[in-house]
């Protein structure tokens, strides 16, 4: 019996493993482009990273996004933009920097007017399926949401502004990894069963 529990709780922690690798990332200020071609953000400042929170003046690196063409009747309206020519990266700053993630959008992206209809001033958010490469080679899959706020004058001349965004990515676990995990855990229940019947 101690032997088979032994087995359940490899089985469980082993999966938890191959899945260890989360990153939790918030950004903030930063102008952006907004056109029906599409949106273009660059460096918006990085403001978390797994919990570590960047001094008030500072920034922990930085958030970049494009995405494809919009979708829709009007900018000042709800939508979609296309993932299509998207890109997403997630850079480190300072000692220590460099790319954390790299990828790009998967799927429709979602812009929802957030603010009343007809107001002067305009908020937004924009949401979407992310994937591509960690900074250590592993591929992984998230979401972002990304909150921004303009006016209808600074709309029309393709302006606004992010003030905030949330980013979750998880590492996919490669299927080699998950055959070799797969086969461990056949041998150590053949090694568990040939004992017990010896």
């Amino acid at each position: 019996m101690r032997r088979v529990v032994i087995l359940a709780l490899l089985a469980l922690a082993l999966p938890i493993a191959a899945w260890a690798d989360t990153i939790d990332v918030t950004n903030k200020f930063g102008t952006i482009s907004v056109s029906m071609a599409g949106i273009v953000s660059t460096h918006s400042e990085m403001r978390s990273y797994n919990g570590t929170v960047a001094k008030p003046s500072g920034s922990l690196g930085y958030v970049s996004f494009g995405t494809g063409a919009f979708s829709g009747t009007s900018l000042a309206s709800n939508g979609t933009f296309s993932a299509t020519g998207s890109w997403f990266d997630i850079v480190r700053g300072g000692k220590g920097g460099g790319t954390i993630f790299s990828g790009a959008f998967v799927g429709p992206i979602d812009w929802t007017l957030t603010s009343a209809p007809g107001s002067h001033h305009l908020t937004f958010t924009l949401t979407g399926d992310i994937r591509g490469m960690l900074y250590n080679g592993h591929m992984a899959t998230g979401t972002t949401t990304q909150y921004f706020t303009t006016t209808k004058f600074q709309l029309g001349k393709g302006i606004a502004h992010i003030t905030g965004g949330n980013t979750t990515l998880a590492s996919t676990p490669e299927p080699g990894t998950l055959g070799l995990l797969g086969t461990g855990l056949v041998g150590i229940a053949g090694i568990f069963r040939r004992r017990k019947s010896a």
